[in-house]
């Protein structure tokens, strides 16, 4: 039992790194379309 939650949360760790790295990518890449429409 116990080694199934460790296993679960392991699996929601990752999956949360997975969605903050995507989140990261789209900002880095409003920010450098706002640079381009600036210059």
């Amino acid at each position: 039992m116990r080694t199934i939650a460790l296993l679960m949360g392991a699996v929601m760790i990752l999956t949360a790194c997975n969605t903050v790295r995507g989140i990261g990518r789209d900002v880095e890449s409003v920010g450098r379309t706002v640079s381009d429409t600036a210059d």
